[in-house]
């Protein structure tokens, strides 16, 4: 008879195979490690009470690093954002109206708009509005609402309202989660609504990610990704991670 694993080593042997396979299924898991259905269920559940992945049906993915606070966020993957930012700025033409999202990455695009781009800049983001306040050639549209400290955000059915009453050409789009089957997903209600009525009020989506969040999932879904035209993220984002996402019709741009 096989002795079964300790719990610790359990949780260990589970992320290790989330970590290479990017996903795990329950039934799997309990062939692998030679334990019942119930063992499995109460493992993946401690282990997404502490964040370490996220459940969906069936098993499990890689939970998403941006649940953490903004200033955190600010000092993950730096030079992917910088470059991501770079890329997505190039995005951007004159005349056009853009929804800025909040996000880290969405405040880097900002400080890259050169000197001479004339656009429209509608944003729920405080720290995307600073950045802009001084640029020469944008019109800026802050939208109000309920600020989402964590975030740096405006969200709730003012923010709601706003975006909805507002056609723009183009949504840059901060990642929280983004999965090809299983969409795009963020740890907040009130900010996936407001994603959610960008996405709605924009001929084009540009979603800014770095690899690190590509093929994660997080607490609420609000599109899928098939609504998206643009991916933009770092030039060795692996053929593994971004293959689905070209699949699906989707733009990729490898900054």
């Amino acid at each position: 008879m096989i002795t079964p694993l300790p719990k610790e080593a359990r949780h260990q042997a589970i992320l290790d195979a989330l970590s290479r396979e990017g996903r795990v299924h329950a039934a799997e898991l309990v062939a692998r490690l030679n334990v019942s259905d119930d063992t499995v269920r109460r493992d993946l559940a401690e282990l997404a009470d502490a964040g370490q992945l996220m459940r969906v049906h069936g098993g499990a993915l890689p939970a998403s690093p941006a649940s953490v606070p903004f200033r955190a966020r600010e000092r993950q993957a730096p030079e992917a954002k910088q470059a991501i930012a770079r890329a997505a700025a190039a995005l951007v033409r004159d005349g056009q109206a853009v929804f800025f999202d909040g996000g880290t990455t969405a405040r880097l695009v900002a400080e890259c708009l050169p000197a001479e781009r004339r656009v429209t800049v509608i944003t729920h983001s405080t720290t995307v509005a600073e950045s802009l306040a001084e640029h020469p050639g944008v019109e800026l549209v802050l939208i109000g609402g309920t600020v989402r400290k964590s975030a740096r955000v405006a969200v709730g059915a003012r923010a709601v309202d706003a975006v909805r009453a507002i056609r723009a050409d183009l949504y840059l789009l901060g990642v929280c989660a983004l999965h090809a089957e299983l969409g795009l997903s963020t740890d907040d209600y009130e900010e996936a609504a407001v994603k959610r009525a960008m996405i709605d009020s924009a001929a084009e989506v540009a979603a800014l990610v770095s690899s690190e969040k590509l093929g994660t999932a997080d607490r609420y879904t609000f599109a899928p990704a098939r609504e998206l035209t643009h991916l933009v993220t770092e030039r060795d984002a692996s053929d593994d991670l971004v293959g689905p996402f070209v699949r699906l019709g989707i733009s990729v741009v490898r900054a």
